[in-house]
């Protein structure tokens, strides 16, 4: 059996600054979307920490101090606390793309990059409140699984695994996004999270596997785009390599009708896969390397 060397892109700039500030803001709106999107009751039984109330009732001797209420206390003069349902430990799984497409960008930062941030981000948001988080990597042969795991060590393996990088050009897969949610599928076994980080290029066959997830899971997928893929600039001619399978093709750029053609397949593309995710209920978002990525994907999830 081959093993594919993953290595990071030449270019490679990293996602750049993950504000933490902003970063605390999307664990509040990633619980709404999670409560507005997973289907059944998460709750857990008991008490605990957590955001629905359970119980306000006078404070009794062992009472942990830091759950007096203090306008409960103040409205009726004895100290009272206040008690909530806690919220069941949940399981975020990242599908992420490692396909040579991904080491494309001629912006801010490559997709690779823009990819790397995603996948952070839910990380450690994922690993909050007991949670855990499990990654599959899918652009590189067989998919590679991350067993879920919580805290830091859930943490520092997410960050060892996306340093190995991409796939080398030539390496191509078109079932590989299709296979990785296939073995989300048989792997998590409660309902949770699952992000899947793609440019969506050139995959078949997902949209089954994802409509599946989405029957019991709550599903995000963020769309990695690149301005040039939208269109081409008139530079004359060009020599293009297809990092996916290594085709070569020669173009005039300077041709007015192959750029809109370009264009419009491209368009035609991005608007047929929105199409798909809204006919599924999957939530979308797209984040390009030329634009503020962490900010976009906080205004999508508000």
């Amino acid at each position: 059996m081959t093993t594919t060397v993953l290595e990071p892109p030449a270019a490679r700039q990293g996602p750049g600054p993950l504000a933490q500030p902003l970063v605390e803001a999307l664990d509040l709106a990633l619980s709404r979307l999670v409560a507005r999107t997973l289907p059944g009751d998460r709750r857990a039984s008991g008490v605990g920490p957590g955001t629905e109330l359970a119980q306000l009732r006078p404070y009794e001797i062992g009472d942990d101090v830091r759950h007096i209420d203090a306008a409960a206390t103040a409205r009726t003069g004895q100290p009272h606390v206040r008690l909530h349902v806690p919220e069941r430990a949940m399981t975020t799984w990242i599908v992420l793309d490692i396909s040579p497409s991904m080491a494309f960008g001629t912006a801010l930062r490559l997709k690779a990059d823009v990819a790397e941030g995603v996948a952070l981000v839910f990380g450690r948001l994922g690993v909050r409140r007991a949670g855990s988080v499990g990654l599959v990597a899918f652009g590189a042969g067989a998919p590679r699984v991350l067993p879920p795991r919580g805290a830091k060590p859930g943490i520092v393996a997410l960050r060892r695994m996306l340093a190995e990088g991409v796939a080398p050009d030539g390496q191509h897969h078109a079932d590989g996004l299709a296979e990785a949610l296939t073995r989300v599928i048989r792997l998590a076994r409660a309902p949770g999270l699952v992000v899947a980080i793609s440019d969506f290029r050139d995959q078949h066959g997902w949209q089954r596997a994802i409509g599946a997830l989405r029957i019991r899971h709550s599903v995000l997928a963020a769309e990695i785009v690149d301005p040039r893929e939208s269109e081409l600039p008139a530079v004359g001619h060009l020599a293009l390599v297809d990092p996916e399978t290594g085709a070569r093709v020669d173009v005039d750029t300077s041709n007015r009708r192959l750029r809109e053609r370009f264009a419009a397949l491209e368009r035609e593309r991005r608007e047929t896969l929105a199409r798909e995710l809204r006919r599924l209920r999957v939530d979308h978002v797209a984040l390009c390397t030329d634009q503020d990525w962490l900010l976009t994907l906080g205004r999508h999830l508000r």
